[in-house]
């Protein structure tokens, strides 16, 4: 049996309206699963009554996962939305995604992936940064390894975005991300008030750069309400975002990761797979939190 797994973080987003289940990694992995895929999530969790909830609630949808319990409390990070939903983070230092250990379980699940997503923000601390490197390391050559970057608040360096790129044979980044990579890792110098991915150009000339350099198969580019990208080192895919009335954007950008790697898993074409994590993602945005359930239509 293969495994589609989401490495990192798993925690509670604390929103206006109230707390809801997140992290990155977790986003993912549940996503995956709504479209019939053995979807994982791997992090840790306190021995407390958050921790509960989270195991709680991916038993009650079905979301296999490893979550060994730890001393640090299950994270929380408070979200607040600007006028358009647009979410800005204050993430927990010391909480138990910070500490994930290495068990045999996630070694077996590694050795049978056949993708994994992780990103930056686990890796601020080494324990989760070994963690995840060694299960990178295990897992077979074939297997999708998607950065999905999410870089948050200071919580990241130009070593940990290299050697994740390295590790890595997809990238998923957003445009203000691509600013910072293409500064730190490229040498790009930045234009002031503007972004590259305002370039189509430069955009190309960038992103075609880190294929280059890092050995990657595919960079998704997403820049919200302009639209978003797939580039390999042949060939390119735009499509535009739809317009919708947006509840909150938290989590949209997991579920077109997984949409995205999803589709690809079931052998669509990277267009195919593009246009369906496009329609996904737009959906994720209408609706409260990062784990709504997909309506029929788009699974």
């Amino acid at each position: 049996m293969k495994y589609v797994v989401g490495i990192g973080e798993a925690l509670f987003d604390c929103l206006p309206d109230g707390r809801k289940l997140g992290g990155a990694p977790a986003n993912f992995a549940y996503h995956v699963s709504q479209f019939g895929l053995n979807g994982w999530a791997i992090s840790a969790i306190g021995d407390d009554e958050l921790g509960e909830e989270i195991v709680e609630t991916f038993e009650k949808v079905g979301l296999d996962h490893i979550l060994p319990v730890v001393e640090q409390p299950t994270g929380t990070v408070k979200v607040t939305l600007d006028s358009k939903g647009i979410p800005q983070y204050d993430i927990c230092l010391g909480v138990a995604w910070d500490n994930i250990p290495l068990t045999g379980d996630m070694l077996y699940v590694a050795r049978h992936a056949e993708a994994i997503c992780f990103g930056s923000l686990a890796q601020r601390s080494e324990t989760s940064r070994e963690t995840i490197h060694a299960f990178l390391d295990e897992a077979p050559e074939d297997a999708l390894r998607v950065f999905d970057i999410n870089l948050r608040q200071n919580w990241f360096t130009a070593e940990i975005i290299a050697e994740s790129l390295n590790r890595a044979n997809v990238l998923k980044i957003n445009d203000e991300e691509l600013d910072v990579v293409a500064t730190m890792l490229l040498g790009v110098p930045t234009v002031s008030g503007k972004l590259i991915a305002e370039d189509p150009e430069k955009t190309r000339e960038v992103c075609r750069e880190l294929i280059a350099k890092y050995n990657l198969k595919m960079l998704i580019l997403t820049c919200g309400a302009i639209g978003s990208y797939v580039f390999t080192d042949t060939d390119e895919s735009y499509v535009a975002t739809p317009k919708v009335q947006v509840a909150d954007t938290v989590g949209a950008g997991d579920s077109f990761t997984a949409t995205f790697v999803a589709q690809i898993l079931l052998g669509k074409s990277i267009r195919e797979a593009h246009e369906k994590a496009v329609l996904v993602s737009a959906y994720v945005c209408t609706q409260k939190g990062a784990m709504p359930v997909l309506p029929d239509n788009l699974k």
